[in-house]
């Protein structure tokens, strides 16, 4: 089996090469049979990658553990589950995946019948494009870091999976990051292919809409179920601006840009520079991103450490920048725009704007991330950044952003008048203001947290006022009541709603944050059983500490009371796990959460002579909205790509 692995991983190798050879000699002779066999050789470079996969999972589900990767990465005793999700728990597997989703997306391409005036004449250039990439993530797989290496003396056990991804949500973050960092390899394909093809309009972008907002999508989903680090790690936080975190945020935040600026060049035909600049850039930081999952260059819990990979990445980096903004220079007079910015106040204008808050957050993550890279370079010593630079930073940037999503969808095309302005933003203005007063009143001092809460009235204010003065227009015209009205409304406009429910889950989670920071309550303190800890409305009364064997690992956990304002509401029991073959234990953390807050809990240590334990306890107000936010932004995501029936005719997009 493992001979029949290394056989798929070298098939999918030579198959693509030769795909991408047909594809660019047959577009060069208009040689029709080449262009056939090399769409035929991305469905072959697909099965060949799947039946690789289908041969590790088989491995690793044996634990065969003549296979260094399963012997790395599982044992005997680990539950099912996680010998699955030890696919994805290294390098060599990772980037299987990887290519997986790659070859998945591209064999999609392959198989999607296109009209001659919708994208037909693309589709060879997009697929040698995308071949040209599964061949250098293939070649990784076959030379650099394989999957199927045979040990010459299996070990009678395994050293067992990383304590830190044996959570649920570790089974679903990677593979839905992955989805996401392949998914933009398709839409950076079209806008290249659109360039060789001297055809910049705004035809890539109809064909590759869903694609992106699919992908970005996917993209969100895996940075949500990052969430595992709150319950795992036991740091007491949801995000910790981790080098790996930053390189999954920063081409969201590109792709956000690009999500915003295409409407510019499809309406007004404008920024088609900036749209393709947008959507390499998001590409080429998808791969930095695997790039520093795999080279070993940054500390990082997600990262895997292996400094063979990086020059390959940082060499292919280079080669997809350098060729892309050669083709961009090349074409630059193809690239003109079709109309200029007529006025400051304008949609186009706070498009821009929201664009460039966006590249400006990126950029701000990028340096500080790279900043470790950068001092080691050029002084020799290993100088990071740290959370308050990018608190610092990035706070000003997100208020800002929060005020543009108010004001982006609702300022006029062209040039804003003082009539429409007037009409579109007093209400929202005066509700801000008066929410802003009766806050500072109430109490709330932390000027972050009063800024973040007043422009997210704002906002909601202007997406409510929206969606009333729609469901009226219809009403008007179509005699519905509101009812009736309100989601036939909805449904005719997916795009336009979808995008403020996305905007309002932005608004949520942007309270919740600020909330969280501003409100939240930290306490260590070291105690005896029948002593307790009171921290906020809660009591916790320590009762005892015990050891239990759960087979592949040992758990010491402890016993916890808690009442709220006197009221028993539960029991709380945070452990530390022993692995056998892991020289520190892990955190599981105890959370006893709701909707205002969550009582978080970490077994922080103990003594076996009878010292006292020690606990870390906080409060952390709204984390469950920032949450609830996370899944409102896939529902309006989802219900914003959702396709119309009547337009599904075998297209992509």
């Amino acid at each position: 089996m493992i001979e029949l692995g290394r056989f798929f991983i070298w098939l999918a190798l030579a198959v693509s090469g030769y795909g991408v050879a047909a594809f660019i000699l047959g577009l060069r002779n208009l040689n029709g049979r080449l262009i056939k066999s090399g769409r035929a050789a991305t469905v072959v470079f697909a099965a060949a990658i799947a039946a690789a996969s289908a041969v590790l999972v088989d491995r690793l589900l044996a634990s065969d553990f003549s296979l260094e990767y399963v012997a790395m990465n599982t044992s005997r005793s680990l539950p099912t589950l996680y010998k699955i999700s030890a696919f994805w728990a290294h390098n060599a597997g990772s980037l299987l995946l990887w290519t997986l989703v790659l070859a998945f997306f591209t064999a999609l391409v392959a198989l999607a019948r296109y009209k001659e005036n919708e994208g037909a004449a693309m589709t060879p250039h997009v697929l040698a494009i995308l071949l040209g990439i599964g061949f250098f993530f293939t070649y990784l797989l076959a030379v650099v870091a394989p999957p199927f290496v045979r040990l010459p003396s299996p070990p009678v056990d395994g050293q067992g999976l990383n304590p830190l991804l044996q959570n649920p949500g570790m089974i679903i973050h990677p593979t839905t990051q992955y989805l996401g960092y392949a998914g933009f390899a398709v839409p950076f394909a079209f806008a290249m292919a659109a360039l060789i093809l001297r055809r910049p309009d705004d035809l890539w972008l109809r064909i590759t809409r869903r694609w992106t907002l699919v992908t970005w999508l996917f993209l969100s989903i895996g940075m949500i179920f990052g969430q595992w680090a709150y319950v795992e790690l036991g740091w007491g936080g949801y995000w910790g601006w981790d080098p790996v975190e930053n390189a999954s945020l920063m081409p969201w935040l590109t792709g956000t840009a690009f999500l915003h600026s295409v409407m510019i060049q499809e309406r007004r035909g404008m920024l088609k520079v900036w749209n393709v600049a947008l959507i390499v850039v998001t590409f080429a930081l998808t791969l930095f991103g695997t790039f520093l999952t795999r080279s070993g260059v940054l500390a990082s819990v997600h990262a895997f450490g292996d400094s063979a990979l990086g020059a390959y990445f940082i060499g292919f980096i280079a080669v997809v920048v350098f060729a892309s903004v050669w083709l961009i220079l090349r074409r630059l007079p193809l690239l003109k725009e079709e109309h200029q910015f007529e006025g400051l106040l304008s949609k186009e204008s706070s498009f821009l704007a929201n664009n460039l808050v966006l590249i400006g957050g990126a950029f701000t993550v990028l340096w500080g991330t790279i900043f470790q890279l950068l001092s080691e370079a050029f002084t020799g010593n290993k100088v990071s950044v740290s959370a308050p630079y990018y608190n610092r930073v990035m706070v000003p940037i997100g208020i800002l952003l929060v005020v543009l999503v108010g004001v982006c969808p609702l300022i006029a095309w062209r040039k804003a008048s003082f009539a429409n302005l007037r009409r579109n933003f007093l209400y929202p203005a005066a509700a801000a203001v008066a929410y802003a007063v009766g806050a500072f009143i109430y109490g709330i001092r932390s000027p972050g947290a009063l800024l973040a809460y007043t422009f997210s009235v704002f906002v909601t204010a202007t997406i409510a006022l929206e969606v009333i003065r729609g469901v009226r227009a219809r009403m008007h015209m179509t005699g519905e009541n509101a009812l009736v009205a309100l989601p036939r409304m909805l449904v005719k406009s997916r795009r336009r709603y979808g995008g403020y429910l996305v905007h309002l889950s932005v608004i949520v989670m942007i309270v919740a944050i600020a909330g969280s920071h501003a409100f939240q309550i930290d306490q260590t303190k070291s105690i005896m059983p029948g002593e307790a800890i009171d921290i906020g409305r809660y009591q916790l009364v320590y009762k005892n500490l015990s050891e239990r064997d759960e087979g592949y690992r040992d758990v010491v956990f402890a016993d916890l009371q808690v009442f709220e304002k006197g009221k028993p509401i539960g029991v709380l029991r945070p452990s530390k796990d022993f692995y056998p073959n892991q020289e520190n234990p892990s955190t599981e953390v105890a959370v006893k959460g709701g909707l205002r807050e969550d009582l978080y809990v970490i077994l922080a240590g103990w003594e076996k002579d009878g010292r006292p334990t020690v606990f870390k306890t906080l409060v952390n107000p709204l984390v469950a909205w920032i949450w609830i936010g996370e899944y409102l932004l896939v529902a309006g995501t989802l219900f914003a790509a959702w396709p119309d029936r009547r337009r599904l005719a075998g297209r992509l997009g």
